[in-house]
């Protein structure tokens, strides 16, 4: 693949169909880190086929876990245990998942041997002094370029020690890391959160029989404790499910059902923000999958007005943001978001790239630090610059929906990273959407 592949978006028709969104990133990341250090045999369905989570299972198979494919989005993953990773021959590629980054590295910075964690140009410009100075503390030795952003550097044959970490940042990433070394540590470890943050990891580690406290904003686990085998299912992803949720909400005539949607209580802020808009958003069928609540999804075309989101349900919904500023350049009025800087240290800065596609397409957006001011009005065409982030990319795929002439997206590769078949998908459901 190459970064020269784009997007030719127009008006669609209504949509319509019933839609299988791929599983969850941050639950397939998760259940085959998890299910590598257990003792035993796992297996998981539902793993997103995506280039971030497979960089992760790669990165396990060069570290001696046994990982076979028996088709699609399944996985057998043969265990090691806590203490049965090898050394890999050269460096690990985490592409463009700071999530692999991040957790990989709590797990690794307790090896007794050194290892190298690189990633592409995107990833490699991401903070990442905000996991290594917590498993510093905890007594791990990771280096970093000058500026605190990847490789990562981490030598082996450290004794961690528990550590109760108050994050300064709201980051499940972090919390994960940290909770990860946590099971290498002599002792107790906790985070606390200044707000809560998702809680993949605590239940997953739960569903592999670790015993973990944790309730919103802090988590608990003593080390030493070993990981049973499990079958996880992994829930369809509910960051991909955002751009069919908002589409449906504002393409005229429109109604979507999406089947399993993972509805993590600390992942749907935007379900909130936009019935909050007055989407017209049904939930049925709930269900618990791999520890994950679950529900399929109805949304139905219905006209929005803008609001101020509140701040407090913000963390709950980083990286539906780009979903959400399209929404509400097509509400009517003026939408008000606040305590967003996290966007600014994603795989773009988001809240300045989805700023500057929007005016291209002639809405007025007024930028602040930590937020914006979205004032909804008509959606021209223009040509998009998605700066190589998979979710800028597929919320002006949306946009184009209702843009009165084309949007061009440039830089589209990397959807592949989350939402493989996307534009194949939304096509099917009725967008305008040609791929070049």
């Amino acid at each position: 693949m190459t970064s020269t592949q784009y997007w030719i978006a127009s008006k669609g028709r209504a949509l319509h169909g019933n839609l299988d969104i791929p599983g969850d990133k941050s639950v397939s990341h998760r259940s085959v880190m998890f299910a590598a250090l257990a003792d035993g045999v796992s297996r998981i369905s539902g793993f997103l086929e995506g280039e971030d989570t497979r960089a992760t299972a790669a990165i396990l198979s060069q570290l001696g876990v046994r990982i076979e494919t028996p088709s699609p989005s399944r996985r057998i993953v043969h265990g090691v245990g806590l203490d049965g990773l090898r050394p890999a021959s050269g460096a690990l590629d985490c592409g463009n998942a700071g999530t692999g980054m991040r957790l990989m590295a709590g797990i690794l910075a307790a090896q007794a041997f050194d290892t190298v964690l690189v990633g592409d140009a995107s990833l490699t410009r991401r903070p990442m002094r905000r996991v290594t100075e917590p498993l510093a503390q905890m007594g791990a030795r990771i280096d970093t370029a000058d500026n605190g952003t990847p490789p990562l550097r981490i030598h082996g044959g450290q004794a961690l020690h528990g550590i109760d970490y108050a994050s300064p940042v709201a980051s499940a990433q972090v919390k994960s890391a940290v909770l990860l070394a946590g099971l290498y540590a002599s002792g107790q470890t906790s985070v606390s959160e200044p707000h809560p943050t998702r809680d993949y990891t605590e239940r997953m580690l739960s569903a592999f029989g670790v015993s973990v406290e944790f309730y919103p904003g802090y988590a608990r686990l003593r080390g030493g404790q070993r990981l049973r085998p499990a079958d996880i299912e992994v829930p369809a992803d509910f960051s991909s499910a955002a751009f069919m949720i908002v589409a449906a909400c504002v393409v005229p005539g429109s109604e979507l059902k999406l089947s399993k949607i993972g509805l993590n209580p600390r992942r749907t802020g935007l379900l909130a923000a936009l019935r909050l808009m007055g989407a017209d958003i049904t939930e049925s069928n709930h269900s618990e999958q791999g520890g994950e609540p679950v529900a399929d999804l109805t949304v139905r075309h219905s006209p929005l007005r803008g609001a101020r989101i509140p701040e407090e349900v913000v963390p709950d919904m980083i990286d539906e943001f780009p979903a959400l500023f399209v929404a509400a350049a097509a509400a009517q009025g003026q939408t008000v978001v606040r305590g967003a800087a996290e966007l600014r240290v994603k795989e773009s800065d988001r809240l300045a790239a989805m700023a500057s596609g929007l005016r291209t397409l002639g809405v007025q957006v007024d930028e602040a630090p930590d937020g914006a001011v979205i004032h909804g009005g008509p959606l021209g065409g223009g040509s998009i610059d998605s700066h190589g982030d998979h979710r800028i990319a597929m919320a002006f795929a949306v946009a184009g929906q209702l843009a009165t002439a084309p949007v061009r997206i440039d830089d589209v590769a990397n959807v592949a990273t989350s939402f493989p078949g996307f534009d194949a998908l939304a096509r099917g459901a009725g967008f305008a959407l040609e791929s070049h």
